[in-house]
């Protein structure tokens, strides 16, 4: 069951592993981890996701969590070449992963790919109905269906007017404290020149 969960956070094997890595690291941190990617091409990057329970993370949260998730994998050391660590708030867009993702964003727009061929599709785009035991509910043009959690291979919203709105609203909720919060972060650097 628990596997099953974490498809869609995590992929590969390797981001399987990087998930069982950061995970207690970023819960401990007060966060979710929402999606991890292991990409490897001219450069390797190790793409993290992460939200805060009730959502609205910020710039300051990312950098307390690359730190704090670049400290472990030092000691872990589970990434062969070297590596650049990205740690991101999920977008308004944002990936769909965990079941709860479906319930919370019910009402708003996604599209959803399947494994396999589902009534000869493997593409849905639709409003979200919430959940149902283990199945994602949407509402399609032929009326709303049920889709297994662990039929997903990809899902995730759709840019619409409603959900900018949405998301402009709950940002105002959450930051109308710390707007002042940005200004002194663009200055810091990455680099670890104190050995």
């Amino acid at each position: 069951m628990e596997n099953m969960t974490n498809d869609l956070i995590a992929k590969a094997a390797i981001d399987r592993r990087m998930a069982e890595i950061i995970t207690p690291v970023i819960e401990d941190l007060g966060y979710e981890l929402v999606r991890v990617r292991l990409m490897s091409g001219k450069n390797t990057i190790l793409q993290i996701m992460a939200d805060r329970p009730e959502g609205g993370i910020e710039v300051d949260d990312c950098a307390k969590i690359s730190t704090a998730v670049g400290a472990t994998l030092d000691v872990e050391d589970p990434i062969v070449d070297e590596y650049a660590l990205e740690v991101s708030s999920p977008g308004i867009d944002r990936p769909l992963t965990r079941l709860k993702d479906f319930e919370n964003f019910e009402g708003y727009e996604a599209k959803i790919e399947t494994t396999e061929l589902i009534d000869g599709r493997r593409r849905f785009k639709g409003q979200l109905a919430g959940i149902e035991g283990q199945d994602v509910l949407v509402n399609v043009a032929e009326g709303t269906i049920g889709l297994q959690f662990d039929w997903l291979s990809d899902a995730k919203l759709v840019l619409t007017d409603e959900l900018i709105a949405e998301m402009l609203r709950q940002r105002k909720a959450a930051g109308a404290l710390n707007e002042d919060k940005f200004d002194e972060i663009e200055t810091e650097e990455s680099d670890e020149g104190e050995d």
